[in-house]
């Protein structure tokens, strides 16, 4: 069949054989109007999975006896076809199209004629997109979830090394009580991990087939939506028709999933920030990783961990987006939903790549231990230890604190960094109950050893903290 070129624009039909829709109305949108609602410059990600569903569509056209088994072996043939010149870049996305489905429904027909004009049927661009998009997020998703675990497994084996390494915990910024920089990584790891599982539950909720649909109600035609389901990898198709069109669900709750993440990852960024800096100290971040300055020669910057936070704000705009988006929407298929992919995209693209950087921002970082060591002088981050000895001598908790409070006070007015400083004449002047072991009981190793419980920092508690996320990893 003869077949019209026009190499330089990357198209084989003019943009006006791909609208749709263009017999009902004798006056036509102007370029910019028409550019203006195309999506093309967004949609044409998803050339492949239109394709496989219009091949998949013909196929159940012909077995129902709607076409000709010829006919849907030759539009199967062409689509077959399509792909691989889309895969090759012998064909190209035209981009004054109106959006990938025209594209590919306007190739096929100049190609095919009325052959190809046989596609559509029992079908709307409403089940369309809504089948593209799922097939993509199918197609993506595993992706962005094998990211995730691979940021988790680093996090974890650099935990596996500092299962004893001592270091300060903070909360309001202020040092509070000693634990071990394994039990910190744990703590993101344990974020991740959750944030693993929103992806995976959403999913599961979206894997649903919405081919057959048509525009809300279905079509009169006899299709069959649990095969065209099944050719599809769907486990089955969607129950409601109208709800198969208008449900963008799945939208939000990915970019929540997202936004999430990256809201854990801007957390994380700034702790590395913070140690990073001269007056922590606590990590060297590897020169592969940071950037210099334009006109302080000295400076080492922690650029990368800078952007994650910064690109954490992107996410959580697109949510909002889209939470905007769908609240005021008739619940059918309304053009505005053509605006979900361009923010749900970026929220995918923007995670997996931070989470690509932020693996090897941390794979190739260096652990002061004996600057976080240090900083564990000062700032009484025994006092919790010294009040819970009391608490084991018998004293009420209330009492204990008390003490414990004095005891702090006393060393402030004194000058004394730490409770150690304190003589046992003076501690037992705060509560009888102090004995000589109090000084082994409050020293950073034996306050980190005690606490042993489920979720603690002593070192096997650790362990097997990392335990516990690689067998949920290996699990998946």
């Amino acid at each position: 069949m003869a077949r019209s070129t026009d190499q330089a624009a990357g198209r084989e039909n003019p943009p006006e054989t791909q609208v749709l829709w263009n017999s009902r109305l004798r006056e036509k949108p102007g370029p910019a109007a028409f550019a203006f609602q195309a999506s093309i410059k967004v949609d044409k990600v998803l050339a492949q999975d239109d394709i496989r569903g219009s091949r998949a569509h013909a196929a159940m056209l012909a077995a129902q006896g709607i076409i000709e088994q010829e006919t849907a072996a030759i539009l199967d043939a062409e689509l077959e076809r399509m792909a691989g010149e889309l895969e090759s870049g012998s064909l190209v996305v035209d981009e004054s199209a109106e959006d990938i489905h025209s594209f590919i429904e306007g190739i096929l027909t100049s190609r095919l004629g009325d052959t190809g004009r046989v596609i559509h049927a029992g079908r709307s661009r409403n089940d369309q997109v809504a089948l593209d998009l799922r097939l993509y997020l199918k197609r993506e998703l595993p992706r962005l979830c094998a990211e995730l675990a691979g940021a988790i497994e680093t996090l974890l084996d650099i935990a596996e090394k500092h299962t004893g390494s001592i270091m300060p915990g903070y909360t309001h910024l202020q040092r509070a009580q000693p634990l071990t920089l394994g039990h910190h990584l744990c703590a993101w790891a344990c974020g991740l991990e959750r944030d693993l599982g929103r992806f995976e539950d959403a999913l599961k909720r979206l894997d649903q087939c919405p081919l057959g649909s048509g525009a809300l109600a279905g079509s009169s035609l006899p299709l069959d939506r649990k095969a065209l389901a099944a050719a599809l990898g769907f486990p089955e198709p969607t129950l409601n028709a109208m709800d198969s069109v208008a449900d963008r669900d799945f939208a939000l709750e990915l970019a929540s999933a997202a936004a999430i993440t990256m809201t854990h990852l801007s957390r994380f960024c700034e702790d590395l920030v913070l140690w990073a800096s001269e007056e922590f100290k606590f990590i060297n971040l590897g020169e592969a990783w940071s950037t210099g300055s334009s006109i302080m020669p000295q400076k080492k910057n922690p650029d990368f961990a800078e952007l994650i936070r910064g690109k954490a704000g992107r996410t959580s705009g697109n949510l909002m987006t889209l939470l905007v988006l769908l609240k005021g929407l008739p619940y059918a298929y309304d053009k505005d939903l053509q605006e979900d992919k361009e923010a749900l995209f970026d929220s995918l693209a923007t995670s997996s790549q931070c989470l690509a950087m932020f693996r090897g921002m941390m794979a190739g970082a260096e652990f002061n231990i004996e600057r976080m060591q240090a900083a564990l002088e000062g700032g009484f981050l025994e006092a919790t230890d010294a009040a819970e000895y009391l608490v084991r001598k018998g004293l009420p908790f209330r009492r204990a604190h008390e003490a414990a409070a004095l005891i702090v006070r006393d060393c402030i007015e004194a000058g004394q960094r730490g409770i150690a400083g304190r003589g046992l004449a003076e501690l037992k002047n705060r509560s009888p109950l102090f004995e000589a072991d109090i000084y082994e009981a409050i020293k950073p190793a034996s306050c980190v050893a005690a606490r042993n419980l489920p979720g603690g920092p002593a070192p096997q508690e650790v362990k097997r903290q990392i335990a516990v996320l690689r067998g949920k990893l290996s699990r998946r």
